[in-house]
């Protein structure tokens, strides 16, 4: 038997990743079938309902006719024709949405026309979905945790310390809250054993802080003038570009952390910071925080600093979220958001997540 050529293991390489890029098509362009055969017979039922006042006792016939023609064939139950419906009529008219939607995969859309209430909340779970390829687990944990909610009330000096560009992906990088409900941690805890518990589970931790976040270190070490200092934790932002420090306050949010963390993100800017990368963020992590406090002690400082709180369930005592913004503050941040999220949706194609048909 002739020895294998020198250059196979890369021809292998690239035939593996063929048979994939071809997977990947047909996935694809059975997904987009599948969708536009749903919001077609969803528009049917639609129109017939309207023109003709069709009941539910005719969708109930035309379920038990379709499944009594298509044997096998599921995704054609009442239930199923009536969320057609619904998913035609909630983007019939969204010149934005309407094209977006068909990339993500049946049982997502589902759940974030279920699970939301309106055409901001639900470009934002389906942009999110669709740029970090949200498995439907991970969409129904975004969901249950509230991510669009907290990311518009996040607090931010972005708007003042980014340019235009770097801004509209900053807001999306922010929560007002994150849950650490993969945590087991006793009450009270050290920063050093939330660190370290968050260390032993970085893969959530990573997911729970966004998609695009990788690990860099712990305890990372910057030196100044014979000095040393450690950031708790320093990550990287694939679509920011930068440096992104973060640290972890068991106590309540207080004005001088954010004068260290605009020192920190100085040294890392002038010694870390590489020449094609975008300047570095801050994000502080409290137990909890007067947003008050917050919104005067970020009013002034010169480099982009997040201020966020964390807990271990998806529900927070009242008295640990006071002065929430105003309603005129949540439309402004509502606009930001709603901007950011409208800016990269032509520079993603996201894999869809399956082809699965509800009964």
């Amino acid at each position: 038997m002739s020895s294998v050529p020198a250059d196979y293991p890369q021809f292998l390489i690239a035939i593996k990743q063929r048979v994939r890029d071809a997977q990947y098509q047909a996935l694809q362009a059975v997904n987009r079938e599948q969708l536009q055969l749903y919001w077609d017979l969803g528009q049917l039922i639609a129109e017939r309902q309207q023109q003709a006042g069709w009941g539910k006792k005719i969708v109930e016939t035309l379920a038990h006719d379709l499944q009594t023609e298509f044997v096998g064939l599921s995704g054609f139950s009442a239930s199923n024709l009536w969320r057609m419906r619904a998913f035609y009529l909630a983007y019939a008219h969204e010149e934005v949405l309407a094209p977006l939607v068909r990339e993500l995969g049946w049982s997502l859309n589902v759940a974030i026309l279920e699970k939301t209430q309106s055409t901001h909340e639900r470009l934002f779970y389906v942009s999110q979905a669709r740029q970090h390829r949200w498995t439907k687990a991970t969409l129904l944990h975004q969901l249950q945790a509230q991510a669009y909610q907290k990311t518009i009330t996040a607090q931010h000096n972005f708007e003042q310390t980014l340019s235009p560009a770097q801004h509209t992906s900053a807001v999306l990088a922010l929560k007002d809250e994150y849950l650490f409900d993969f945590l087991e941690l006793s009450v009270p805890h050290s920063e050093y054993e939330l660190e370290q518990a968050l260390l032993g589970n970085v893969r959530r931790f990573l997911s729970e802080m966004g998609g695009d976040f990788t690990f860099l270190g712990n305890q990372y070490r910057l030196e100044l003038a014979g000095q040393e200092y450690f950031i708790d934790l320093l990550l990287f932002h694939r679509e920011l570009q930068c440096l992104v420090a973060i640290e972890l306050k068991i106590d309540e949010f207080r004005p001088e952390y954010a004068g260290k963390m605009n020192f920190y993100l100085s040294v890392l800017n002038d010694t870390v910071r590489k020449s094609h990368e975008q300047p570095s963020i801050g994000i502080i992590i409290c137990q909890s925080k007067n947003r008050t406090v917050v919104e005067f002690a970020l009013r002034d400082v010169n480099k982009p600093i997040g201020v966020a709180t964390y807990t271990y369930s998806d529900t927070l005592p009242s008295e640990l979220r006071p002065f929430f913004p105003s309603n005129e503050e949540l439309v402004r941040r509502l606009d930001a958001v709603t901007a950011a999220l409208q800016a990269p949706l032509g520079n993603n194609p996201v894999r869809p997540s399956g082809t699965d048909q509800p009964e």
